[in-house]
């Protein structure tokens, strides 16, 4: 417990510079993650983490002792997310392929005894595709929920919206994501002998 990030992020607050490197080890790869899996460009990722942590370092005394530090510092990571968004012109964004084959992963079933992998690059790049046609307030929702394992009450805080709004998008994204991919999954399952 004197290692958690919150117990990382007190001892921050109250000046502790070691404590901040640690709780910078433990939290820039799944906050680099999150802008890596947006913006595809890792020079890009690396700006914006370290904007995020320039302006968590502005805001530490902001923060709420004992509070989650990972929902906190996302809410900050997705502002500087929109901040680049608006200052793009909210051009088409782009995943990172590796980053993006995860998802495959999630929403193929038994990946691990299943096509040969030319057809597992195949369908990877379908579900790419598919997650890249999805609006960016619905992909966002998906993104952080199956990458970074949020819940859909912290996903909610960390977009500044309710936890209805989250869910409704998160159904519309997976429904959709369903219905272009079920020739794919389909074709999936039936070489599994599975019906889902």
């Amino acid at each position: 417990a004197e290692h958690s990030e919150e117990a990382l992020m007190e001892a921050y607050v109250k000046g502790d510079q070691d404590a901040f490197r640690r709780l910078f080890r433990a939290l820039a790869p799944p906050v680099h993650g999150f802008f890596l899996r947006r913006f595809g460009s890792s020079a890009v990722a690396d700006d914006m983490l370290q904007t995020t942590f320039m302006k968590l370092h502005r805001a530490r005394n902001e923060y709420r002792i004992g509070a989650p530090v990972r929902p906190w510092l996302f809410t900050i990571a997705a502002r500087v997310r929109l901040d680049e968004l608006r200052r793009r012109g909210r051009r088409p964004e782009t995943g990172d392929p590796e980053q993006l084959d995860r998802a495959a992963a999630a929403l193929m079933v038994e990946k691990s005894s299943g096509p040969d992998p030319v057809e597992r690059a195949e369908i990877a790049q379908k579900v790419r595709d598919a997650l890249a046609e999805l609006p960016d307030s619905q992909r966002v929702v998906v993104l952080l929920h199956r990458y970074d394992g949020f819940t859909f009450e912290q996903i909610a805080q960390i977009l500044d919206t309710t936890e209805g709004a989250v869910k409704l998008r998160a159904f519309r994204a997976y429904e959709r994501l369903r219905k272009q991919l079920a020739p794919v999954l389909g074709e999936e399952a039936a070489k599994h002998g599975t019906n889902r």
